[in-house]
């Protein structure tokens, strides 16, 4: 029997999971389907054991690292609302999205495997993210600072249609350019 408290197996897993998934991301958007589980686990500081207790597919584990990463990008929302203006929380969301979408787009390979298989990584996305965009759009217009009638899933297209059109680390800037882009139309108010 183990001195070390339950507590603690629990702190310790929870931090093993976290670091599969972070793993996971890099390897399966780096290697697509085709990453081995076994340098995600080596990558992670685990044994494949682990890994395999955490996620007992490959598939799962890809669709667990997705859904990782879009629920920090949504849970993002209340942080830079806490630490910034609403206008200039909408933008610093705006670029943790693009650093999603380009997440991604990385891994879309991996997550077209998982879709073959049967499975539905992006089930609640559109439903999350219209959630968290709509938090960003009601704080901004609560301020004045843009237009009343910004319906959150045309921003959040918008966004997606540029995250795909430069989205690449190679045409970071001109996404931001388009971010600010979308950002002024939110600004403009209709006569």
């Amino acid at each position: 029997m183990s001195d070390t408290p339950p507590r603690a197996r629990r702190a310790d897993a929870q931090r093993n999971r976290e670091r599969v998934l972070a793993a996971a991301v890099r390897a399966f958007s780096e290697h697509g389907p085709e990453a081995s589980v076994n340098l995600v686990a080596k990558e992670a500081g685990v044994g494949i054991g682990t890994l395999y207790r955490h996620f007992p597919t490959r598939e799962a584990l890809i669709e667990a690292a997705y859904r990782n990463e879009l629920t920090a990008v949504c849970d993002a929302v209340t942080g830079v609302l806490e630490a910034h203006p609403p206008l200039e929380a909408m933008r610093v969301w705006m670029d943790r999205f693009l650093d999603y979408m380009t997440t991604k787009i990385g891994m879309a390979d991996a997550l077209r495997a998982v879709i073959a298989s049967g499975g539905d990584p992006y089930a609640q996305s559109r439903t999350l993210l219209d959630e968290a965009v709509g938090r960003l759009l009601a704080a901004a217009q609560e301020a004045g600072e843009i237009r009343a009638d910004a319906d959150a899933h045309d921003v959040l297209i918008s966004l997606s249609g540029i995250a795909l059109a430069a989205g690449a680390p190679e045409r970071r800037e001109q996404a931001r350019r388009l971010v600010g882009l979308l950002i002024d139309g939110l600004r403009y108010r209709p006569a």
